[in-house]
């Protein structure tokens, strides 16, 4: 069975610790997002999970995640084994001990049906996975930017 990896980036000048849920399959991409979080003024805790069903059970701390912290924000690809990310954002979005959890959809799909889709389903924000590694890099600096630096996270009650 795979597990979730943990991959805790630490910097000198902390703004505050965040919790990241990845939801990626493809190692490359989320390797690459990990090295471009690593130059991080905040301390973030990466949570990767590779698949639909894998994400559910690590958000609901349903076994082997039982003990996971929630995390504070989701970065989501809809392209996942066993459950799609369609699934997974309306399992999130109609849960009421999840639901507040921001969801970044991030996927290679530029589709205005996917981005009409992802929005009906209450996604926070979505945005395209460029292909070049400097453009990706710029893109997961800006993500986090926007989401650690610049706007307030509901805080939330251990369940």
């Amino acid at each position: 069975m795979i597990t979730a990896k943990t991959i805790a980036t630490r910097r000198e000048n902390n703004i505050r610790r965040i919790n990241i849920l990845l939801v990626e399959d493809n190692p490359g991409d989320a390797d690459l997002v990990h090295e471009a979080l690593e130059q991080s003024r905040s301390i973030n805790t990466i949570h990767l999970a590779t698949d639909g069903e894998m994400a559910l059970k690590f958000l609901r701390r349903e076994q082997p995640f039982s003990g996971a912290d929630r995390p504070d924000l989701i970065l989501l690809d809809l392209n996942l084994p066993k459950k799609d990310g369609w699934e997974v954002l309306a399992e999130i979005k109609t849960d009421p001990l999840l639901k507040t959890i921001p969801v970044v959809i991030f996927t290679t799909s530029k589709a205005e049906e996917d981005v009409r889709k992802a929005y009906q389903l209450q996604a926070n924000c979505y945005v395209p996975k460029p292909f070049d590694f400097n453009q990706l890099v710029q893109v997961v600096r800006g993500i986090e930017h926007f989401w650690l630096s610049i706007v307030l996270l509901p805080t939330h009650e251990e369940q």
